[in-house]
């Protein structure tokens, strides 16, 4: 229940090859890319690593870039008050030339030309695109950069994406500190502990065009809601349910975890906003989870105070909390569930729990109708392929912030020598999720991307 099979047989592998050139023999003097990200905290984190291995495929030098500020999150937030900005310099010295402004131009303030890529952008895209406007005008600052690059890239440069996303991106001191005290106090409750990102609040459940059962009340106040967003289509909850692509209520969450195996002892860290519904809605998971714990219950209002202003720096905490916990478990599909999934299968594949949601849906709503054996049999025969376990997910399934394929290498027997990469195994064949079983795609929309950040 705590740890994977076979995931000691797997590593994550990050160093660049032999032919990867270093950074000062490929960078061209006078050429400076600099992005704006855009959307919530994980959002903004697959930006900055994208960013990177965009300079290096235009040889270019990196400006730090700048952090969406009028999006849905509204946090005023620049890179170094979340991330150690010294360190990211200095840890991609030999990959990327990253300098935190743009110099000075005939001593006046440099303003890039803007522009903007199409989503999923290739290296040849970016090649076409942009170098030519990049080679007139030296500098080049791309707008609402989220997903601007492709999925499939050499390998060299996927390998360079995991050295940004799991070595370079870093939290600064404070944020770090303020994370290991809750991931300490939630060690001193219990050996073991899962962390649950619930994701149900209002805004997710608008965005999502679900519906739970709170008739008039709940349409009326969430189809409010759901208007912020001008570009989402007309909802269908019942399709929208079928799919997989509703959170599960917390109730749903907490009978799922007891019927794998998490007896009610069992302590929970709950990374969640406003919950819909209140402490009603919370009841249940409570219930069956008494030792329910969030970043609110385990510090002081004091010691949260120099981040509860800024949304991005309170979802760094939860972040870490999330990262450092022995299970994790994803009630969405948005960004930090994408980020946090691949992460831990680079870092050792500590189980994380992904809701099968297109078949739980039929469990769930014929619950009653099943006897407490066959509906524990169900959930758990449904989640195989869902639990983080090595090799459950074949190299082309979902994006790579979430599968970094390229970055997972195999230990071998001492009787032989070299790598296996992760395309071929001597492990057995786990259940692999397909995507009849699960909705691996990002959303074209870049509203929908905004809100799924968190």
């Amino acid at each position: 229940m705590w740890s994977s099979r076979n995931s000691n047989l797997f590593y994550g592998c990050s160093d660049a090859s032999k032919k990867f050139r270093k950074a000062q023999d490929i960078t061209h003097p006078n050429r400076y890319l600099s992005i704006v990200t855009s959307g919530g905290l994980n959002q903004q984190r697959t930006g900055i690593t994208d960013a990177v291995v965009a300079a290096r495929i235009l040889n270019a030098t990196l400006v730090v870039p700048k952090l969406d500020k009028s999006s849905y999150w509204k946090d005023s937030s620049v890179f170094s008050d979340i991330f150690d900005v010294d360190w990211f310099i200095k840890y991609l010295a030999n990959d990327v030339s990253v300098v935190k402004e743009l110099p000075l131009r005939k001593g006046q303030i440099w303003l890039p030309y803007r522009m903007r890529v199409p989503r999923k952008c290739s290296d040849r895209c970016y090649i076409h695109r942009v170098l030519p406007v990049l080679k007139k005008k030296h500098a080049v600052q791309i707008m609402k950069f989220d997903y601007r690059l492709a999925n499939s890239l050499d390998t060299d440069l996927q390998k360079l994406r995991c050295r940004v996303n799991y070595h370079a991106v870093k939290f600064t001191d404070p944020i770090l500190r303020m994370g290991e005290k809750l991931v300490h106090r939630m060690r001193m409750k219990s050996k073991h502990f899962i962390a649950l990102h619930l994701r149900f609040e209002p805004d997710m459940l608008a965005f999502s065009g679900c519906y739970y059962g709170g008739g008039d009340k709940e349409r009326e106040e969430l189809g409010k809601i759901r208007k912020k967003w001008k570009t989402l289509p007309e909802s269908h909850p019942d399709k929208a349910r079928r799919h997989g692509r509703c959170p599960m209520t917390p109730e749903e969450v907490g009978l799922m975890l007891r019927s794998l195996g998490y007896g009610e002892d069992v302590h929970i860290y709950v990374a969640s906003g406003e919950t819909y519904g209140g402490n009603e809605t919370l009841t249940p998971l409570k219930t069956l989870f008494p030792n329910f714990y969030t970043k609110d219950t385990l510090a002081s209002k004091d010691e949260l105070a120099p981040f509860s202003a800024f949304s991005s720096r309170m979802a760094a905490l939860d972040f870490i909390v999330c990262d450092e916990s022995d299970v994790f478990v994803a009630n969405n599909h948005g960004n930090m569930a994408k980020i946090l999934a691949g992460r831990r299968r680079y870092f050792g594949h500590k189980p994380t729990i992904r809701p099968n949601g297109r078949k739980l849906f039929r469990v769930f709503l014929n619950k009653n109708h099943m006897s407490h054996k066959e509906f524990v049999y169900r959930i758990n025969k449904y989640q195989k392929g869902f639990m983080g376990e090595p090799k459950e997910v074949s190299p082309t399934w979902g994006v790579f912030h979430e599968n970094p394929y390229s970055c997972i290498c195999e230990k071998v027997d001492n009787s032989t020598q070299g790598e296996i990469s992760n395309s071929t195994s001597r492990v057995e064949t786990f259940t692999r999720v397909t995507t009849t079983d699960y909705d691996p795609d990002t959303p074209d929309d870049p509203e929908v991307d905004v809100l799924l950040s968190d």
